[in-house]
């Protein structure tokens, strides 16, 4: 490959989706423009919005933003949009609601090239309230206890926060961007397929902050269905990978996570159906105990069934 040639490759790429957010991208927008490392390019995908986004930001920022325009279709085809236009070496992930702090590619790109066998790097996240007060940090070691081949670990908590994302773009390419079928946990999705592809490492730094507490979607009623699809779809996939009662117990666990959410939603139904499939796994006594608490709100109908499938 030519020098020529070479230069015309950017390092690094972002790809930003976003629908009626003309209130809050520049904040995303600002950080990434602030980053001590420049980001090359930046390509917002304006998911059909209604409130001007488009041409505000062509005001803003003209030639230093790539946006372009679709019909409204979802956040993962807006992802998958910006993933395809996307042509650095190192490719980024930001919701238009989030932003970076100014150190995070520099330390990012430095660690992926310093670690060559690693695909995808992740650092911890600052989870912010809308009066930009803090509400915790979001420590990336408790999950991925340390670097490299990481399926195991993120079965059992499949959290991913896309800001946190640096990437190789060989990941993209093997991987696939984000299945537009879910209307959520499309993040989780995507998280699973890398850790069974790639290995993964992790900045113990807040290099990003997430906005919490406004209008994301985690709260949506098929939130729980689409958890639990790309759980029982990413645990089979990973029989023979992982060891068999790991991989169990993270299939447990998931189920038991969204029972407990159904029973808070009021979908006894639901949950009873997530919690007899937890028991009939053999779940481990933490496991149990979360499902015995649930016990006393969900009727002796369910204790019965559930007492009856006990494992040996």
């Amino acid at each position: 490959m030519t020098r020529s040639v070479m230069a015309a490759i950017p390092e690094t790429s972002v790809v930003i989706p976003t629908w009626n957010r003309r209130h809050l991208i520049a904040r995303a927008i600002d950080s990434v423009l602030a980053q001590t490392r420049p980001v090359d390019e930046v390509i917002v995908i304006d998911d059909g919005s209604t409130d001007g986004t488009g041409a505000w930001l062509a005001d803003r920022y003209g030639e230093r933003v790539l946006c372009v325009r679709q019909d409204n279709a979802g956040v993962s085809a807006a992802r998958n949009r910006g993933l395809a236009l996307a042509r650095g070496r190192y490719i980024a992930l930001l919701d238009s609601d989030d932003e970076w702090l100014p150190e995070k590619t520099a330390r990012q790109v430095a660690f992926l090239e310093s670690h060559p066998d690693i695909g995808m790097v992740l650092c911890d996240v600052e989870r912010m309230n809308p009066d930009g007060s803090r509400i915790d940090v979001f420590d990336r070691r408790r999950q991925i206890p340390r670097d490299g081949p990481a399926l195991r670990w993120v079965l059992r908590e499949p959290a991913l926060a896309p800001l946190s994302v640096l990437m190789r773009r060989e990941v993209y390419e093997t991987v696939g961007g984000f299945d537009e079928g879910l209307r959520t946990a499309e993040d989780l999705d995507f998280h699973l397929r890398v850790a069974a592809r790639w290995p993964i490492g992790v900045v113990s730094a807040p290099l990003a902050r997430a906005l919490r507490g406004h209008d994301g979607l985690s709260s949506l009623a098929s939130t729980e269905d689409d958890y639990v699809t790309v759980m029982e779809r990413a645990a089979h996939a990973a029989t023979g990978q992982v060891p068999e009662d790991e991989r169990r117990q993270a299939l447990a666990a998931a189920y038991v996570r969204n029972a407990e959410e159904y029973l808070w939603r009021g979908q006894y139904r639901q949950a009873g159906h997530l919690a007899r499939k937890a028991w009939a796994l053999g779940p481990d006594a933490p496991l149990r105990r979360r499902l015995l608490h649930l016990l006393p709100r969900a009727g002796k109908a369910w204790l019965r069934s559930m007492l009856s499938r006990r494992p040996a």
